[in-house]
């Protein structure tokens, strides 16, 4: 019950934090984001929260890199885009949105663990990316923000891991962290410990997962935004 309890205040913790830190940024820098009126901002990150709820939905496994427990989607595809558009704090709230979505679609099988990676590990890549498109409004601004954001996600989400999310996981499903690392093992004999398993296994997902996000939404943005975004 400790446990869970401390869970869960991490999880607001992470969540509000972001937000604090996205609202900031916005506030001083981002004298140029667009501004909407408040029912077209909700539609607008609601309508992105949603397909992004149901890519996450759509998981692959990539066994020939890590374990089957980690999975890739293209979740972050319309929070990224969404986040160009509106700025970070969008960003952070669609990313949000998209998890509550995913779980009344499918609940946790990770004890919310795996939701908690999927959150942080996203915003990774959507903060920094959205942050620097936001002070260099050209396409060289948008490919150095996803570039950013992409190696943050892969340097963050393996630290994450390594003290946080593995030993979490450990605990919650009474599964020794050696035997995880094991897993990591049967795939790649370089992977002894926890540090080598994400930095073999995790990273390297991460960084497809990154690129691929960025590569659809460079070729995408300016198509998709006269569809998804309508003024009125």
């Amino acid at each position: 019950m400790r446990a869970t309890t401390q869970f869960i205040l991490i999880c607001f913790s992470v969540v509000a934090g972001l937000l604090l830190l996205a609202g900031l940024y916005e506030h001083f820098f981002c004298k140029d984001r667009l501004r909407l009126s408040s029912s077209k901002y909700i539609t607008t990150v609601a309508v992105s929260a949603a397909l992004a709820g149901l890519l996450m939905l759509l998981e692959l496994p990539l066994v020939f890199l890590a374990p089957d427990f980690y999975k890739v989607d293209l979740s972050e595809l319309p929070v990224l885009i969404c986040s160009f558009y509106l700025g970070p704090v969008a960003g952070i709230l669609t990313e949000f949105l998209k998890i509550m979505i995913k779980l009344v679609l499918k609940p946790s099988t990770t004890a919310f663990v795996g939701e908690l990676a999927n959150f942080s590990i996203g915003c990774a890549i959507v903060l920094p990316a959205s942050m620097i498109y936001h002070r260099i409004r050209t396409k060289g601004g948008a490919v150095a923000g996803m570039i950013v954001g992409t190696l943050v996600m892969a340097i963050f989400g393996s630290l994450f891991n390594a003290v946080y999310l593995l030993p979490a996981y450990s605990e919650m499903y009474h599964w020794p962290l050696q035997a995880i690392v094991a897993k990591g093992t049967e795939i790649n004999s370089h992977i002894t410990g926890v540090y080598s398993f994400v930095l073999l296994a995790v990273a390297p997902l991460n960084l497809i997962k990154g690129t691929v996000v960025s590569i659809l939404t460079f070729l995408l943005y300016k198509r998709i935004r006269p569809i998804m975004f309508k003024r009125s």
